[in-house]
């Protein structure tokens, strides 16, 4: 049995130490083109609507790891038109796209309630498309707060 000695662990510490501060072990993005890079991808050049979705998100999260979201959107969920798939996407997320819930007639009401991450302070986007093709957006800043401190 080989034995490792102190000095080969201390070195291979530091080794992994400096390529993750170096960024090699770190995803690399860039959020904001990535939000509105997810945002084209589900609107494909239809001009989105503003209103009819409310959504209801605290102006200030005291921490961002479970910030509460509820949204609901005002649209007909009948047979022959209705709101068909729902995207949240949070543009300063490493990862932008939080959400996208699909729905149905049978759904009765395009509404969904969870808590999601935020990375700090950001505005997060909801997008709706409908089943007549037509995409509705809304949009609200959240601060994120260490602490609950106010700055």
């Amino acid at each position: 049995m080989q034995s490792i000695s102190r000095r080969k662990v201390l070195s291979l510490a530091a080794q992994l130490t400096a390529l993750a501060t170096a960024g090699t072990l770190s995803p690399a993005y860039s959020a904001p083109a990535e939000a509105a890079a997810e945002i084209a991808k589900f609107t494909a050049g239809v001009v989105p609507d503003a209103g009819r979705i409310t959504i209801d998100l605290p102006e200030i999260a005291e921490h961002g790891s479970a910030v509460p979201l509820a949204i609901d959107i005002d649209h007909p969920m009948t047979p022959e038109i209705h709101v068909v798939e729902m995207l949240v996407v949070a543009e300063a997320n490493p990862w932008p796209r939080i959400a996208r819930f699909h729905f149905t007639p049978m759904s009765g009401r395009a509404m969904v309630a969870t808590r999601i991450r935020l990375a700090g302070t950001q505005t997060v986007h909801v997008l709706a498309k409908t089943s007549d093709k037509r995409i509705l957006m809304a949009q609200r800043q959240v601060k994120v707060t260490i602490g609950g401190c106010g700055g």
